[in-house]
């Protein structure tokens, strides 16, 4: 993503030329993500524990949702449509000896939401961890070409989902729980052609806050993750090949992370190492210092 002429000047090919159709397919990209749990002996952290993730098909989420299988959860992943994905997913947690529930349907649409939080409750009798990760974007040069459609669309998915996930999931939720939010570094640098994306980002950042305030008195505990550039199928098929192809190379860190590398964050977020943070942003972006 272009901030200024000094980022466009350091940006270089790390990867080789490619282009998804949306929403992607991770099976499909070069290289494959790894989302695999980074090696390190299992604690059982979250041993009987039953996690909500949406959009944990791939990318971000699906890292999530085996590092939380891998420490002891039932995994309930809801997604939007790619159920390659999804069941490739389903079968890598279920390795772990976990328990994996797939849901099908838009998120973006507040029925859906609901129906995510009673199919995961009949099934499962309770949710003591959300990950609201489920999102999407779309490049525009300017503001004049975002259209009415575009920003329903985008907050409906990116932001009001996450609303609505919680709403209906909060008569569920007991003292001890964990919502994470995944946010974004755009959040707090913007992005020229990501403008409803990033103003999404930002408003996950503020209901983080809002409502870890509202829910401290309940033991109920709500933070946020906010990445920097990781290589995700949402990356692979909303970018055109070459910036698919430079994607990350202009952060400190020369590259891209892959999800592996954030998940732990939300695994922190998730147990009880972090008893006593609430209302809190994790900043996982390769090294680029943020504020706020």
């Amino acid at each position: 993503m272009e901030t200024n002429n000094m980022e466009k000047e350091t940006k270089k090919k790390i990867r080789p030329l490619q282009k998804q159709n949306r929403p992607g397919a991770e099976t499909n990209m070069i290289p494959v993500p790894e989302t695999m749990p980074l090696e390190y002996p299992k604690e059982g952290k979250l041993k009987n524990k039953v996690a909500l993730i949406t959009g944990g098909d791939s990318g971000i989420g699906k890292a999530v949702a085996l590092l939380f299988a891998k420490e002891g959860a039932d995994i309930i992943i809801a997604y939007l449509s790619e159920t390659e994905d999804a069941k490739q997913t389903q079968n890598e947690v279920e390795a772990f000896s976990g328990k994996c529930t797939l849901i099908k349907g838009d998120l973006g649409k507040e029925n859906q939401c609901k129906k995510v939080i009673e199919t995961a409750i009949k099934i499962h009798k309770k949710i003591d961890v959300i990950v609201n990760n489920a999102g999407l974007h779309w490049e525009a040069e300017s503001i004049e070409k975002i259209t009415t459609e575009q920003l329903l669309t985008t907050f409906q998915n990116n932001f009001f989902s996450y609303f609505w996930i919680t709403k209906y999931a909060m008569p569920y939720l007991k003292k001890g729980a964990s919502i994470i939010n995944t946010s974004s570094v755009t959040a707090y640098r913007g992005s020229p052609k990501l403008i409803d994306y990033s103003a999404t980002k930002g408003a996950i950042i503020s209901f983080t806050r809002s409502l870890s305030a509202n829910l401290v008195d309940k033991g109920i505990r709500v933070n946020a993750v906010a990445p920097g550039p990781v290589w995700t199928p949402l990356i692979a098929s909303s970018f055109d090949p070459k910036k698919n192809s430079e994607f990350g190379s202009d952060s400190p860190m020369k590259r891209a992370g892959m999800p592996n590398e954030i998940a732990p964050c939300f695994l922190f977020l998730a147990c009880d190492d972090s008893r006593f943070i609430s209302g809190q942003v994790l900043h996982p972006n390769g090294g680029e210092i943020v504020n706020g």
